[in-house]
């Protein structure tokens, strides 16, 4: 199995903005194949190191999380989260 982590800080910190960013990631939950668990938390610290959401997901391959990134669910997401994030880091591993 993997797990795919990605943490986002945002342009615009606003709550509704982050629950715009967090809902649009949800909205990838139960419509991808291999993807078994979706995850999404929003920070409620706000240290200067926080960022702002986290994704976690779980898929039950290596060949799902490839087919993952090309998805046609998940591009208009990754485009969005593109445009509305001021930076983000990954990691991605076996379990």
């Amino acid at each position: 199995m993997i797990r795919h982590i990605v943490l986002f800080r945002l342009k615009d910190a606003r709550p509704h903005k982050v629950e715009a960013a967090a809902q649009m990631l949800r909205s990838m939950k139960g419509k991808i194949e291999g993807l078994l668990e979706l995850e999404v938390g929003t920070d409620f610290l706000g240290s200067e190191r926080s960022y702002h959401l986290a994704l976690t997901c779980t898929f039950d391959s290596e060949e799902h999380f490839k087919a993952y990134v090309d998805h046609p669910v998940h591009k208009p997401v990754k485009a969005y989260m593109h445009a509305v994030r001021e930076s983000s880091v990954s990691c991605d591993y076996h379990i």
